[in-house]
């Protein structure tokens, strides 16, 4: 593996995952320094400010919702208490995948109300939490 900044994020829910995509092969969840500074650069203040959220975020999701890429997902969450929303993308690791990679954070941001409620809306579903 490069040498690369990789931070641990957390653990999926791998029966959830599996139900989703069979060929996922680990629950760790991790972000490199590269997407840290990718996520700066495009969501300022959005990492330093609520870094603090993702493990919830990818451990208990509200929702996933399929992404654009293959095997990725969208991961939305509300934490009611602050009234803050957020959206993280994971790009899933399967069997073809280089072996000492992980399950990696893609970017991350916080959402408005409305374009929290418009994903969870119109956007397809894979996961709701009950």
């Amino acid at each position: 593996m490069k040498d690369v900044e990789v931070r641990f994020i957390g653990r999926i829910d791998l029966a959830i995952f599996r139900s989703l995509f069979p060929d996922i092969t680990t629950d760790e969840v991790i972000i490199t320094g590269e997407r840290i500074q990718h996520i700066i650069a495009g969501h300022p203040n959005d990492y330093e400010r609520y870094h603090i959220y993702l493990q919830q975020i990818v451990e208990f999701p509200d929702f996933i919702i399929v992404a654009n890429k293959p095997n990725s997902v969208v991961l939305l969450k509300e934490f009611i208490e602050d009234k803050n929303r957020f959206q993280a993308i994971l790009r899933l690791h399967t069997s073809v995948d280089d072996p000492e990679f992980k399950n990696s954070i893609i970017t991350f941001m916080k959402l408005k109300k409305s374009r929290y409620e418009t994903y969870s809306r119109t956007k397809k579903i894979l996961y709701k939490r009950v």
